[in-house]
């Protein structure tokens, strides 16, 4: 979970001719499978893709994450540049400390969704009390368990053929044999 405050502002009302104060407001932010079908479900496209959002979207996408209750939507337009950036490295920050070699990390084409990510956690039985977590530790989870469910991979002739000298070594050795 984030928490960021957002600043309060002295600001001019044209109606009433006066300055008003607003006060700072602090936020709850959780960047999870929830936020994002709330938002794919509002704006009907793929928002993990690389194809970069507008400013409303994006603001769009923190109204979503946020978790604080009854806020004010006048809030998010005094969102500072350092909220934002803050809000964005906490988005890209991984949340695990699990990392993957990278010769099997091929790229795929497939536009993943929300509804994909709940189909991965049914299919591999991950409690759907996952989709409150931080959506970048969910999805390292289901590489997780997509690696740990594949089979073991065979070996290759050069492979075998080293495993069994270096047994037979350790045989003739335990034993005091020459072979």
């Amino acid at each position: 979970m984030l928490r960021i405050v957002i600043p309060g502002q002295e600001l001019w009302d044209e109606e009433k001719q006066e300055f008003i104060n607003t006060k700072e407001q602090v936020l709850q932010l959780e960047h999870s499978l929830i936020s994002l079908s709330k938002w794919e479900s509002k704006w009907c496209k793929v928002f993990l893709s690389k194809q970069e959002k507008t400013a409303e979207e994006t603001i769009d996408y923190i109204k979503c994450m946020t978790i604080t209750p009854n806020v004010d939507p006048e809030v998010y337009t005094r969102l500072t540049k350092e909220n934002i950036k803050e809000i964005e490295d906490y988005i890209a920050a991984p949340m695990t400390a699990t990392y993957f070699s990278s010769n099997d990390n091929k790229p795929s084409r497939e536009q993943v969704t929300s509804e994909l990510i709940y189909y991965w956690m049914i299919a591999l039985t991950i409690p759907f009390e996952c989709e409150k977590w931080h959506l970048n530790r969910l999805l390292t989870l289901i590489k997780v368990c997509n690696i740990k469910n594949q089979p073991p991979k065979k070996m290759g002739k050069r492979e075998i053929m080293s495993r069994n000298a270096a047994l037979n070594a350790a045989r003739r050795k335990q034993l005091n044999t020459k072979g």
